[in-house]
Order: C-alpha cells, then sequence, then structure tokens
C-alpha cells in the first residue's frame, strides 16, 4: 500500500492535503482521513483542501482525453480500434443506466466512496459516453462534493468513536 503521509513529508499539510487527493489510488477518500487523522486539520481545510485537490485532475482529463483520442487514433491504427472498442463495449453494457437515470447516475458514480469510483473515473466514463464537457464537470463536481461530505462525516464519526472510547 503507498503511504501517502511519508510520500508528501516535508511539505506544509495543506498542500500535501491536496496532492493526495489529486491521486487516482485514493482521491479524497485517502486524503480527508489523513488530512484530519494524521495532520490535525479541520474538518472545513480538509475539505476544502481535498475537494479542490480531486477536481484538478478531473479538469484536465475531461479537456484533454477526447483530442488525445483523437490524435492516437488518427496516427496509430491499433488506437483507433482500441477506442472504437472500447466506446462500443461501454455504451452497450452501461448505456442503459444513462438513460435511464440520466445525470443522476454520473453524480452517483462519483459520490459513492468505493474503490474504482470518483472523479477520476467519473471523468473518463464522461468522456466514454460523450457528455460534453459543460455538462460532466458539474456532475462531476457536485459527486466530489456529496463524496466528500460522505467521508468527513465518515472520518469525523470513527475519530468521535475512538476518542469516545479511549476515555
Amino acid at each position: 500500500m503507498i503511504d501517502f503521509v511519508h510520500l508528501f513529508s516535508g511539505i506544509p499539510k495543506e498542500i500535501a492535503t491536496f496532492f493526495i487527493a489529486m491521486l487516482p489510488i485514493g482521491e479524497l477518500r485517502a486524503s480527508i482521513p489523513i488530512a484530519l487523522g494524521v495532520y490535525n486539520l479541520s474538518w472545513s481545510q480538509a475539505f476544502f483542501w481535498s475537494v479542490l485537490g480531486n477536481i484538478i485532475p478531473v479538469v484536465l482529463i475531461l479537456l484533454c482525453l477526447e483530442p488525445l483520442s483523437w490524435f492516437l487514433s488518427k496516427h496509430f491504427k491499433i488506437f483507433e480500434r482500441f477506442f472504437l472498442w472500447l466506446f462500443a463495449w461501454t455504451r452497450k453494457k452501461h448505456n442503459h443506466r444513462f438513460e435511464k437515470w440520466g445525470a443522476v447516475t454520473l453524480i452517483a458514480f462519483v459520490a459513492i466512496p468505493l474503490p474504482m469510483t470518483g472523479g477520476w473515473t467519473g471523468a473518463v466514463a464522461a468522456f466514454v459516453f460523450g457528455i460534453p464537457f459543460r455538462k460532466s464537470l458539474p456532475l462531476i463536481f457536485s459527486g466530489i462534493l456529496i463524496a466528500g461530505i460522505i467521508v468527513t462525516l465518515t472520518s469525523l464519526g470513527v475519530s468521535f468513536s475512538f476518542n469516545f472510547l479511549n476515555r
């Protein structure tokens, strides 16, 4: 397992929280508990720096993935076949959820703090399903906010429980 705390030692704890939230493995699901439990940031600081750090890669993914895939597809046949397969397979397998639930699907996918969900995966899903930047960014941001609230409340509840039991 990656030791996020030692990876970012020597920099201010707010900036470390920001960088941990940018990583695809933990996102704010790792940064908020670390900010609260290890760095002793207030809940509002932990939430702010984690949400900010989590949204930055989402913006970059949403802006860069389409031009990158277009470039690769145009210059390399293997990528053209890969992206055609990826889009067809993913849309066939999951399009019914997006058709049935619409925007709520993307928000929920990002908001539920489970492995393989979050801002990074939500941005890739928005790209694969062809959801435009102007629509996908606010949906993913809403999901990140909800996930941040869930993780913050859970982390504070766990911290409160440990403090209560240790008395």
